[in-house]
């Protein structure tokens, strides 16, 4: 994908998938689905419980990545990777609240609010700022040997 697709891309409605080291021995890496948001240009924003593994794991190993995907073919995906810039404690209720609406309709996210009011003291963020992209759509390919009654 070009610059302006992927960062479209991954401004899109998706849900991430963040992958962290873990550091504290020989396990694999972290990997958990999770709500972001990224505009094109800015940095990569993750809200998460202050005291779960994940944010056990991200303080210390100071970067993360994140993949997003469309499941639907042409399949296309876009993987980000770089530095936590910054991680913001406790948690801004416009931040939770922007996550919360980007991801479900008005009214339930008014409920999903009201419902999760706590964690405005549990929660904290965490931004990345996307330092390596891996991309790839694969509309191209799969033109090779689409039929016309596969084709829309």
């Amino acid at each position: 994908m070009q610059a302006d697709e992927r960062e479209r891309f991954l401004a899109d409605l998706h849900v991430g998938v963040l992958g962290v080291t873990d550091t504290r021995g020989t396990r694999a890496p972290l990997v958990v689905p999770v709500w972001y948001r990224y505009e094109p240009g800015g940095e990569v924003v993750v809200q998460t419980g202050r005291d779960t593994i994940k944010a056990q794991l991200l303080r210390p190993a100071g970067r993360f990545s994140l993949c997003v995907q469309d499941e639907n073919p042409p399949y296309r995906y876009v993987s980000v990777e770089g530095p936590i810039t910054e991680i913001i404690d406790p948690l801004d209720p416009a931040e939770h609240a922007a996550l919360a609406h980007r991801y479900l309709p008005a009214e339930q996210a008014r409920a999903y609010l009201k419902a999760t009011a706590h964690q405005l003291a549990e929660d904290i963020v965490f931004k990345m700022r996307p330092q390596r992209w891996r991309t790839a759509n694969f509309a191209a390919f799969a033109a090779g040997f689409a039929t016309p009654d596969s084709v829309g």
